[in-house]
């Protein structure tokens, strides 16, 4: 059966602040653990009022020491923003704090607005260099060789598993040419997700890190008792992402009873495309939608994310999805 893991935007709820998010995000995660999560990775996001998780490697360290046996990784890091020694310092040191339990996926979009993007990099060109800054980070991590005059201390020698990540083909082609897992964002970007799976597949060339293709999909996944209380949590995240195209992000709002009506056409449609990878409902309703999208992507496994305003919805929201899943395991 699919694999099941956890993304965590560290969302940041009205009425709330950055240090209760990032306590939530911990207390989720030690949940993730029990439940039987694969994976629990965090996001690069800046400048966003609603995303604690900005300073991405401090998080992962906060949520791996506050864990056990949970992978806990980057989803991802926007290396563009970045030089990649940097890179393979940070997650070299956690690999050398929490041994066998990092990830670290990449990504080239900013994570931004282009205004803050050019406070990060100083540099937009940056992205032209993808390609060459991930295989450069990935050497880092290798052992290093006699006369070599640039190392990653910690970092060289640690098996830290890269992932390349995407929306479009760019990350598939990649993906596939270096033979490397691959994560599409699915979860907010499905336009290309059957065309990008087609080519990571169909151009995979296997490497010392992987014989065979493995792809990861996001999902939004809110899971209630019933079908009409899920659906009020989806709430959230639709406003957040109707503010978020308008050009006014915020903190997550509260759901709100009877939105959908309250939007425009245009608004509608928007909704119906960025957040059409969304299984909404009771545990019958979620066990069907979780069912029909593995059948239809093949996905070697699934990273869920939900937006919930509500921590303890939140939590009992994979509580349902990992009831689902040990179901579905079980059936087949």
């Amino acid at each position: 059966m699919t694999a099941l893991s956890v993304l965590d935007l560290s969302p940041i709820a009205e009425g709330s602040d950055a240090s209760r998010s990032l306590a939530n995000s911990l207390d989720l995660a030690r949940h993730a653990e029990r439940l039987g999560y694969r994976r629990y990775w965090l996001a690069e996001h800046h400048n966003m009022p609603g995303i604690a998780s900005a300073a991405t490697s401090v998080v992962i360290a906060h949520v791996a020491g506050g864990t056990r046996t949970i992978r806990v990784g980057a989803g991802g890091i926007m290396l563009p923003n970045h030089a990649p020694l940097v890179i393979a310092e940070q997650f070299g040191t956690l690999a050398a704090l929490f041994p066998g339990r990092i990830d670290l996926g990449l990504g080239r979009a900013p994570g931004t607005d282009m205004a803050t993007a050019r406070a990060l990099r100083r540099n937009l060109e940056a992205s032209d260099n993808f390609p060459q800054d991930v295989v450069e980070l990935m050497g880092y991590f290798q052992p290093a060789e006699e006369g070599q005059r640039i190392r990653a201390v910690p970092g060289e020698g640690q098996k830290v598993p890269v992932w390349i990540l995407g929306s479009s083909l760019y990350g598939a082609q990649l993906a596939a040419l270096l033979g490397l897992p691959y994560a599409f964002a699915s979860h907010f970007a499905p336009a290309e997700l059957d065309h990008a799976l087609e080519v990571y597949r169909s151009r995979f060339q296997p490497s010392a890190e992987l014989d065979r293709p493995y792809v990861m999909l996001g999902l939004n996944v809110f899971a209630a008792p019933t079908d009409a209380e899920a659906r009020l949590l989806f709430t959230s995240l639709q406003q957040a992402f109707v503010n978020l195209r308008t050009g006014r992000p915020g903190r997550l709002p509260p759901p709100v009873e009877g939105y959908e009506q309250t939007l425009d056409p245009m608004a509608k449609t928007m909704l119906g495309q960025a957040l059409s990878c969304a299984v909404v409902g009771s545990p019958e309703t979620v066990r069907q939608g979780i069912d029909a999208f593995v059948r239809r992507t093949g996905a070697d496994e699934l990273m869920v994310t939900a937006q919930v305003f509500d921590h303890a919805a939140r939590v009992r929201s994979f509580e349902i999805l990992a009831d689902v899943h040990k179901s579905l395991s079980q059936a087949a």
